[in-house]
């Protein structure tokens, strides 16, 4: 058991299903008051009652306050785990462009402007920010998703380096493929970058609580992002080389 977890009040925004529900799943089993969210409201109810928790469906924007009056008055820890699989290139309509802004970034930022008052006064919450790989590399076909996901990234990195000397830390899971409705919804460029090395909701709850032991601000359930990631700072060239070459080996099976 992890006891930086045990008998904390615990908000998992999107648990309908997926990454959410496992990170669900896992909080309860160790001891955490859990509530479940997801705009499904049939999707949040049926992973409460599964696992003994919470359910507060709804807009992942708009919950906080509710969820903290169903765990007692208090959030100890926030899982921003909500997200849209945005695809499509720079021409996606702005329709497209803003509600992935409003989802994966602004979501988090109305998250952490009702949590972080009753957290610094106190000297201590722990947020979780779902990024994705995407967030650190890019993905294929997906510009909306793409460069929501750096922002979701750029922002908990901001919370870490802020508010980390007054008890706040900051999480950020970034993993590639993830065995869920998400990455069906990616097509063939999913099956051809991502598909091949997915795993299991249930390795990123176990990367995440790794982390959480180690007090580890970059979670990566694909240990191999890590090298992409360093070859994108050192040979920023060479990695855009290499990802334009599948960018073209995917065009041409489409």
């Amino acid at each position: 058991m992890v006891e930086a977890v045990q008998d904390a009040g615990v908000v998992v925004t999107g648990a309908g299903g997926g990454i959410g529900a496992a990170l669900a799943r896992r909080f309860a089993a160790e001891g955490a008051r859990v509530v479940v969210n997801d705009l499904d409201a049939a999707k949040a109810k049926a992973v409460a009652e599964e696992i003994g928790a919470i359910a507060v469906p709804g807009d992942a924007s708009a919950i906080v306050a509710e969820a903290r009056d169903a765990l007692g008055g208090t959030i100890d820890v926030y899982c921003a785990n909500a997200g849209l699989p945005s695809g499509g290139s720079e021409s996606a309509d702005e329709k497209v462009w803003a509600l992935a802004w409003d989802v994966n970034v602004m979501a988090h930022v109305r998250a952490a402007q009702e949590l972080l008052p009753a957290w610094l006064e106190r000297g201590s919450g722990r947020f979780v920010s779902t990024v994705s790989a995407a967030g650190l590399l890019t993905m294929i076909g997906a510009a909306p998703y793409s460069v929501t996901k750096h922002g979701a990234y750029a922002f908990a990195e901001w919370l870490s380096l802020t508010y980390r000397h007054r008890g706040v830390k900051v999480h950020a899971i970034c993993p590639q493929g993830v065995r869920t409705d998400m990455l069906d919804a990616t097509g063939s460029a999913g099956d051809l970058v991502l598909q091949p090395t997915a795993i299991e909701p249930e390795a990123v709850a176990d990367a995440l609580f790794a982390g959480i032991e180690e007090d580890r601000f970059l979670i990566l359930p694909h240990p191999e992002v890590a090298g992409y990631y360093q070859v994108r700072a050192a040979e920023p060239d060479r990695w855009l080389t290499n990802m334009n070459h599948i960018q073209q080996k995917w065009e041409a099976t489409r």
